[in-house]
């Protein structure tokens, strides 16, 4: 099991101290931390190809096999090292945590390795391959992953209360949206591209920029998150899990098959659009970095992501992740049927864009609040968590889908005869009909955008809206199998008893996480106290001023604070009271509306949900109890 002595002290402590998630965690753990890395990885994940193949001129290197061979096997590295770092970080166990530490390492990797994915220098073919090679598996195999699997665990981790998490995993996701929706899919493309050009110094020049403030960011999300599961287990002394145990309890789970069977999809279609995007504002919909077409088509098309933020968390508990989700996938597929029945279109693309977007907002925002009820789920099935491993899973998926999406693309555009820009020319050229433009780059140098053939647009098309509009129905079918959350709450129940009694064959007593916590915090606040007096007195005795006025003003303020707290504490369960009177008031009206044989069908259909519920839990409880059974036989067998 993975420790480190030097995470003790008291500098890498969690900023947060609270047992519920707060305004602070939230927006600074959730929102603004993850934004660097997050805005780095997005950029690659749409430009990075483009800098590959009209900046290198990649395209060509081994007959145009190079791009689509280098990726596929980059990307086998890289779910290699997804379920090496996976195992890692379920045998990690230090006071901060078995993820958070891992963020923090992260941050300079990151940076470091970031930046040499451009600085490829001007030599020799084979030197050039060499470095390219190199610098993408340093970044995504190695750094991006250890920051990816930690950084991705962090909302599983964060709290059991279904609700808070929820919370999270729409500000984890926003994060996501405003890096790939507003900064990569609107500034970039309207601001950015068009300056950089195909000139490598300035590309290295821009990415440099954005690799290094990746780097406090990074520090900022370890510094305001905190595993308060992680901490339920703190002082027990945890089984160690056989890996193959493991395995087959994520693989032999239907919820989470299907949500990793679901996710696998997801991504292939996703990556294979935003690789595709460019290309195809560039040559199907627009002109090369015109710096109008792609920003329309991400500004119309990203308008619902913000609309998002406010919709999809209360829909989402009104009636369901997974049935906001299922309804979600029919408007996705049904916006990209109508760009891909007129793509040349602009106000027909733009329509469905929108459509496709806002069936989108659920698995944007939602996904990996689902995905922790799982975890949690199998947690009470199996009797031990598998973050680490799942989240393995889930990142193999991620990495393995990009490999192969940039494999296919690069692929499919050399058979069908894709002309790369020529570049570094001295003197300006004259325009022809094969020349779609020419432009001019911030160092002098000039390049020649070519027409590309029909079948060449024809792949632009089908990668950017074709496949999404048969997936998002897919999607929707498999998804509405997925019922993990109709019961989360009772196994969260079974759980915390199982700690319980665990705790209590050790002949301990069994102190629940939320007390252990408030304990914690009332001694570093005793502490922070004896340190402020302690200050203060040699403050006061230095500037020859007396320590007991200066104390007794200080303990008024103290005063004043705790009475401000407690009147804001007051005023939310006020607020909860009152919201929850209109509720009943909205109810009772609504009731007194319907006529007597009304009511009765209406009571019938409650009680008939509720005996459906209960022996839907019966039924589970039943299943879940033997396997839970099975499973801890062969862990006593295991020793």
């Amino acid at each position: 099991m993975a420790k480190a002595k030097i995470l003790d002290s008291k500098v890498f402590n969690s900023r947060v101290h609270s047992q519920n998630v707060k305004g602070k965690e939230k927006w600074l753990g959730y929102l603004v931390g993850p934004c660097g890395a997050l805005l780095f990885n997005a950029v690659m994940a749409v430009y990075l190809n483009v800098f590959y193949t009209d900046v290198l001129g990649f395209d060509k290197v081994w007959g145009g096999l190079f791009l689509v061979i280098f990726p596929i096997i980059s990307k086998i590295i890289d779910a290699i090292t997804n379920v090496i770092m996976g195992y890692i970080i379920n045998r990690t166990k230090t006071k901060q945590g078995k993820a958070r530490p891992w963020i923090l390492l992260s941050a300079p990797l990151i940076a470091i390795s970031g930046l040499l994915l451009f600085l490829v220098p001007k030599a020799s073919i084979t030197i050039q391959v060499i470095w390219v090679m190199f610098s993408y598996n340093l970044y995504y195999s190695i750094s991006y992953t250890i920051y990816n699997m930690s950084h991705n665990l962090m909302v599983p981790l964060s709290t059991r209360n279904t609700s808070q998490r929820g919370v999270l995993a729409v500000f984890n996701n926003i994060a996501s949206v405003m890096m790939s929706g507003i900064i990569v899919a609107l500034i970039f493309p309207m601001l950015i591209i068009p300056l950089l050009g195909t000139s490598q110094s300035i590309w290295i020049l821009a990415m440099g920029i954005l690799a290094i403030i990746s780097l406090p960011l990074a520090l900022i999300e370890y510094y305001f998150t905190k595993e308060r599961v992680t901490e339920e287990t703190a002082n027990i002394e945890e089984k160690k899990i056989p890996f193959l145990l493991q395995l087959k309890a994520i693989f032999t789970d239907k919820y989470m098959l299907l949500l990793l069977g679901y996710f696998l999809l997801y991504t292939l279609t996703s990556q294979l659009k935003n690789i595709a995007l460019p290309y195809y504002c560039n040559y199907v919909l627009g002109t090369y970095n015109d710096g109008i077409t792609q920003t329309l088509v991400s500004v119309i098309g990203g308008i619902p992501m913000g609309i998002g933020i406010f919709a999809v968390w209360p829909l989402a508990k009104k009636f369901g992740k997974k049935n906001v989700t299922v309804v979600g996938f029919i408007l996705y597929a049904l916006g990209s049927l109508i760009c891909l029945l007129a793509p040349t279109n602009m106000v027909i693309v733009l329509i469905g864009q929108f459509i496709k977007n806002i069936g989108g907002l659920p698995c944007a925002y939602v996904f990996m609040a689902l995905f922790s009820d799982a975890l949690d789920h199998l947690e009470w099935k199996n009797g031990f968590r598998t973050d680490g491993l799942a989240m393995s899973a889930y990142s193999v998926i991620t990495t393995a889908a990009a490999g192969i999406v940039t494999g296919l693309f690069n692929g499919g555009i050399a058979a069908a005869g894709y002309i790369a820009p020529e570049n570094n020319l001295t003197i300006k050229p004259e325009l022809t009909s094969a020349m779609q433009k020419v432009l001019t780059n911030l160092d002098g140098t000039y390049s020649i955008i070519f027409n590309q053939p029909q079948a060449v647009n024809t792949v632009f098309v089908i990668f950017f809206v074709g496949l999404e509009a048969v997936a998002g129905l897919v999607f929707a079918f498999m998804l509405s199998f997925v019922k993990v959350e109709k019961t989360i709450n009772l196994k969260q129940m079974v759980i915390r008893e199982r700690q319980k009694e665990a705790c209590e064959k050790l002949g301990e007593k069994y102190i629940a996480p939320e007390v252990r916590a408030a304990e914690e915090q009332k001694e570093l606040e005793l502490k922070a106290e004896e340190a402020y007096r302690k200050e203060l007195k040699e403050r006061c005795d230095k500037k020859h001023l007396d320590y007991q006025t200066a104390l007794n003003e200080h303990l008024e303020q103290l005063a004043l604070k705790k009475e401000k707290q407690k009147l804001t504490e007051l005023k939310n369960v006020e607020k909860q009271k009152i919201k929850a009177e209109k509720l009943k008031i909205k109810q009772d009206l609504r009731m007194q509306k319907l006529s007597e044989e009304q009511k009765a069908k209406l009571e019938q259909k409650a009680e008939l949900k509720k005996e459906k519920d209960e022996l839907f839990w019966k039924k589970e409880k039943a299943e879940g109890q033997k396997h839970y059974e099975m499973m801890q036989t062969r862990l006593s067998q295991q020793g």
